[in-house]
């Protein structure tokens, strides 16, 4: 009878056991998706500060890896996948992207325990388990992976299409100064133009010196031509120069303490993208280098760009994608100079509406004035290939609309066109 009642147990516990639930399995997604970019530590990796929550050390440590991961991908100010399609279609294999191996392979570093931004915690009654850690995030491996699964289209793929912006390098001066002299006297300046010089060409940007690219004659032109209308030398700068985009930037080195019993300096370097023809911003960032003593003072520049030019550009391609699907932009400052009564120049403003609008895919009126008339206008690159050809086209229709008028150049920039209205003769 007792081994009737033993066997009782037994199954009964067998069948208690049976019906019991298993334990769920470890979530694949992120989970606590706390993440921030702290710098771009070289042109294909990202430094993260990240957090994750697990049962244990172990399982908060992979999801820790994902949040990085993640903040790369969607995350942050200048996420890789930028558009609502991409983003749509990486939600169908995100699953399996985030499984444990496959998302350990964009990680190629993470701080130890001792490191002091390395924290471990019990949280939840200690039942759970959240750490924080510094991981380096494989950038352009993530990039490769997302073409190579039809995320998202091939860089040179976008590049064939619309191809890449020219971006000039000018350092950000007070009103008054001559940039090109500013960076000459000061190493610190020097030294920042040419480690994001650097940066541009390693990422196949359209770069030039702006030395080697100016005539100092045309500076000097396009201040006169554009004195009061309010843009600062930099920006004046940029138009003679032709870039699409140009980049500002400041650099310097403090006295910033001591490490390890050691005084040291830090560098700090605050770069802006602009629009050439408006010189609309269009990202600032400012990179810092880590407190290092005995370093080199250019050393700590070239590590202060390289933490604030990898989110400019993000930005910069961005703008890009979006403002070439209009044309290519041009700055057309027209002078109104002949003898001409009020109701003349009305008319001379309505018919140079009427003569952009015809040529140009987009226009946009600036300033509109009895002496001045100020646009900004895009137009294809495949009918209108410079500002030469768009100034023919701009004097050969003009008289059709304003008989007594004639078109006049004054100086014909890569981006800016400066011309005047005369009597006609």
């Amino acid at each position: 009878m007792s081994q009737y009642k033993v066997g009782i147990s037994v199954l009964a516990c067998l069948l208690v056991l049976g019906c019991a639930k298993p334990p769920p399995p470890p979530p694949v997604l992120p989970i606590s998706r706390e993440a921030r970019i702290v710098e771009s530590t070289t042109p294909a990796e990202i430094m993260v500060e990240a957090s994750g929550i697990g049962r244990d050390v172990d399982e908060a440590l992979l999801d820790a890896r994902r949040s990085a991961v993640a903040v790369v991908l969607i995350g942050g100010s200048d996420p890789l996948l930028e558009t609502q399609e991409e983003r749509s279609r990486f939600k169908l294999i995100q699953e399996e992207f985030y499984a444990a191996p496959s998302v350990n392979q964009y990680i190629t570093w993470e701080a130890g325990w001792e490191a002091r931004e390395s924290k471990q915690i019990k949280i939840e009654g200690g039942n759970r388990t959240k750490v924080t850690k510094h991981f380096k995030v494989n950038k352009r491996m993530l990039q490769d992976e997302m073409v190579r699964r039809g995320i998202m289209k091939p860089p040179e793929e976008v590049e064939d299409a619309m191809g890449r912006p020219n971006i000039d390098v000018i350092p950000k001066v007070l009103k008054g100064e001559d940039p090109i002299a500013a960076m000459n006297d000061n190493p610190a300046l020097r030294h920042a133009a040419q480690a994001i010089g650097s940066y541009l060409s390693a990422r196949d940007y359209e770069y030039e010196d702006i030395e080697q690219k100016i005539n100092m004659d045309d500076f000097v032109d396009a201040q006169q031509a554009l004195a009061g209308i309010g843009e600062d030398d930099s920006h004046k700068l940029a138009l003679a120069a032709g870039g699409d985009i140009y980049i500002t930037f400041t650099a310097e080195v403090q006295e910033a303490g001591t490490a390890r019993g050691i005084a040291g300096k830090k560098a700090i370097v605050g770069i802006t993208a602009y629009e050439t023809t408006t010189a609309r911003s269009l990202g600032t960032e400012t990179g810092y280098s880590p407190l290092r003593p005995g370093t080199a003072e250019l050393s700590l520049i070239e590590e202060a760009v390289s933490g604030a030019i990898d989110n400019v550009l993000s930005r910069i391609n961005a703008y890009w994608k979006k403002d070439m699907k209009q044309g290519v932009q041009y700055r057309v400052v027209i002078s109104i100079v002949g003898d001409f009564d009020k109701d003349e120049r009305e008319d001379i403003a309505f018919a140079m509406n009427r003569v952009m609008k015809k040529i140009c895919k987009f226009t946009k009126e600036n300033i509109a004035t009895d002496q001045t008339l100020d646009y900004q206008v895009w137009v294809s690159p495949q009918e209108i290939s410079d500002s030469r050809e768009l100034y023919g086209l701009l004097r050969r229709d003009f008289p059709v609309e304003f008989r007594p008028g004639k078109l006049r150049s004054v100086h014909l920039f890569k981006k800016l066109i400066i011309l005047q209205v005369n009597n006609a003769e």
